[in-house]
């Protein structure tokens, strides 16, 4: 049964944390922790979509792993579309022939302005809750057929530790993520049986390429001193947990919600 489980993919032990031969979907890769991502899947020896709603940057992105030797396509997805996301199913099913990894990362987030939420215009609410939350359930939807079929699959979702926190004056983007960890949980009963594992990966404060003017050295050092570990936190301290959960080894974990933020909370 072990082996079953592992799908038609490279055979190896049910332990292994080796994603090579794997095909994976990273949606919101044409930058900052998304590019991140897909470029460390390639280097690992998976087959990457690097899908975004931003053309121009997916191909970039695309480009650096073809430049380094990787295997990726570039595609352009509205995760908040239905139909946009069943195109980008079968955009890495064309090319790859197979999809193993779903990484639901696209999100609204650096834009948003910080507010009361009596403030917060319904039209943003309504635009965070439709990217953030069923752009992640018409993701997983629109992999699901091709999961279940072989069998085998993985999928991780991106929330954040600002849940835990109950960081204020963002309140749409909290609340947006704290139902992707509820989602993580009853997406998990639903699809263990078809030996597709869910769980949801918690970033910390992230230092990317991306401009945030509410970033802060004064925040970054309420973070730091909140954290155990005395580090600003960079998109590669979060490539090992998600390598892991796209992995064989994390065939026994599903509907977990792990924090990666240098222990800043502690769930």
């Amino acid at each position: 049964m072990a082996e079953q489980a592992e799908g038609p993919a490279r055979v190896g032990s049910a332990y292994e944390t080796d994603v090579r031969g794997r095909a994976v979907i990273v949606t919101g890769a044409g930058q900052g922790i998304g590019r991140r991502y897909a470029l460390e899947f390639a280097r690992a020896g998976a087959s990457v979509l690097v899908s975004d709603i931003d053309g121009d940057s997916a191909a970039s992105v695309a480009g650096e792993i073809a430049a380094e030797g990787g295997r990726a396509v570039a595609g352009v997805c509205d995760v908040g579309d239905a139909e946009s996301t069943r195109a980008m199913a079968a955009q890495a099913l064309d090319a790859f022939g197979r999809i193993d990894v779903l990484i639901n990362n696209a999100a609204l987030f650096t834009p948003l302005g910080r507010c009361g939420f009596e403030d917060i215009e319904l039209d943003e609410w309504e635009a965070v809750m439709r990217v953030n939350v069923t752009g992640s359930m018409l993701c997983a939807r629109a992999v699901l057929p091709v999961m279940r079929a072989a069998k085998w699959g993985r999928i991780v979702n991106i929330s954040s530790s600002t849940v835990p926190l109950g960081l204020p004056f963002f309140l749409h983007y909290v609340t947006s993520k704290a139902a992707v960890i509820g989602m993580t949980r009853a997406m998990a009963r639903e699809l263990g049986g078809d030996g597709i594992t869910v769980n949801s990966v918690l970033p910390g404060l992230i230092e990317t390429e991306i401009d945030n003017p509410g970033r802060t050295d004064a925040l970054r050092q309420r973070v730091l001193d909140m954290q155990c570990v005395k580090i600003l936190g960079e998109p590669t301290n979060l490539v090992g947990m998600i390598l892991f959960l796209a992995s064989p080894a994390s065939g026994y974990l599903t509907g977990q919600s792990i924090a990666v933020d240098g222990g800043a909370v502690h769930l």
